[in-house]
């Protein structure tokens, strides 16, 4: 009998870590495709959305084998990134210039008041310091990506990013239904509506489907102001991975974190490449649908973690930090826009 050699243990691992994943993978497939056709049927409700709620409607029911588990967190893990990295091919630095200063200051000084205040009050509502960072960057900046952005910067665990995912798509779900209905009791214009709607609500599908009542202008305003809340990410990973950085450097023994994660220096160098204009339509319509592609499968991996049961007896104040957040950032966004006009 010919003794087994290095290739061969090598191929066996290999083909034994395929093996392993493939149920995962086979489920995070099956749900893209579903958050796809519920989207179809109420385009409302944007993709993003529905792969959360999906996975955690599996999850809920027990429909979960343990077989998946592997093939689920690879789903996370990975392409939850890819999907950032992705994002931004979406972003150009000339479309966001165009917006005005005024506009731009009032999207950077709610971003930082709702992180400021989020953060700050999760540490004293003991959330969690993680938990806490998580929720805030994802309601201060854009939703599931922003967490996914801050994730290795703020030390979390699967739990702590399932979380605050959920959080921000519970929240951002109600934003986009009730901003429509406030336009005509508060008088706004429907710009204003558009730039209320761009610098408060979490994900770029809720914005739009919120801007989308009050018209074509509208949806174009709020999607290059949610853009520029978009933007702000590297810059809010940078500044929090370096204040973290220099309060542990005082601990030799303690791991110092990144000051920006690599992927998410590949979501800069992406928009710094789509503001070129060296990137043809066709390629940014194919990176846009694997950016959607690849974000509505980590969404629904991550929404397998979701425990309604488990969410309600430990995250009771985690719903309402997601609340009070909500608050802030539509609130503060608010007296912007009636201010600027």
């Amino acid at each position: 009998m010919a003794p087994t050699t290095t290739t061969d243990r090598t191929t066996t691992r290999r083909d034994g870590m395929r093996s392993s994943v493939l149920p995962g993978l086979g489920l995070t497939a099956a749900g893209v495709v579903l958050a796809w056709v519920g989207h179809r049927l109420v385009p409302a409700v944007g993709v993003l959305t529905w792969a959360v709620l999906l996975g955690a409607v599996v999850a809920n029911l027990d429909l979960v084998p343990g077989t998946a588990r592997p093939g689920l967190r690879l789903a996370v893990q990975r392409l939850l990134r890819i999907g950032v990295v992705l994002l931004g091919l979406s972003l150009s630095l000339t479309t966001i210039a165009a917006l005005g200063v005024p506009v731009i200051a009032l999207v950077v000084l709610t971003l930082v008041g709702t992180l400021a205040v989020t953060w700050w009050l999760g540490l004293r509502m003991r959330v969690g310091a993680a938990r806490s960072l998580l929720i805030a960057t994802g309601t201060a900046v854009c939703g599931a990506s922003a967490v996914a952005g801050m994730e290795r910067t703020a030390d979390a665990d699967e739990d702590d990013v399932a979380t605050a995912i959920t959080m921000v798509t519970l929240y951002g779900t109600v934003a986009m239904l009730a901003l429509p209905l406030l336009q005509a009791p508060l008088g706004l214009s429907d710009r204003q509506l558009g730039i209320w709607a761009g610098a408060s609500i979490h994900e770029v599908g809720q914005v739009v489907a919120a801007a989308g009542p009050a018209g074509t202008t509208a949806v174009a305003v709020a999607a290059a102001v949610k853009l520029a809340r978009v933007l702000l990410l590297a810059p809010v990973v940078a500044v929090v991975g370096a204040t973290r950085r220099t309060r542990r450097s005082t601990d030799a023994t303690a791991a110092r974190p990144a000051l920006v994660p690599a992927f998410v220096l590949g979501f800069l160098g992406c928009v710094l490449l789509r503001t070129t204009g060296l990137v043809p339509e066709p390629v940014l319509g194919l990176a846009g649908a694997a950016q959607t592609a690849t974000l509505t499968a980590a969404l629904f991996a991550l929404g397998t973690g979701v425990h309604l049961g488990r969410l309600l007896r430990t995250g009771g104040r985690a719903l309402a930090l997601g609340l009070v957040a909500t608050l802030v950032v539509t609130t503060v966004s608010l007296v912007g826009v009636v201010t600027i006009g």
